[in-house]
C-alpha cells in the first residue's frame, strides 16, 4: 500500500484521507506518509472548508518536495 500511495502522489501531486479511501481502498494513510517520510520529503498542510452542513471541518493533504 506504501508503494500506492507514493505512486498516487507522483501521479496527482498530492492525497487526502479521502482520496486514499476513496481510490485506494486505504484507511491508514497517516501510516503510510510515515513510512514516507523517511525516504521523502513529505509536506502536508490543514485544509479548511465547510461540508455540506454549513460546518466548518479541516483535514490533511499531503505531497512530495522536489
Amino acid at each position: 500500500m506504501r508503494e500506492r500511495v507514493l505512486k498516487y502522489i507522483r501521479d496527482f501531486g498530492s492525497i487526502t484521507t479521502f482520496q486514499a479511501f476513496t481510490e485506494l481502498g486505504c484507511t491508514r494513510l497517516s501510516e503510510y506518509i510515515r513510512q514516507l517520510r523517511q525516504d521523502y520529503d513529505v509536506k502536508d498542510t490543514w485544509v479548511k472548508t465547510t461540508n455540506r452542513y454549513g460546518e466548518k471541518v479541516e483535514y490533511k493533504k499531503y505531497w512530495i518536495e522536489g
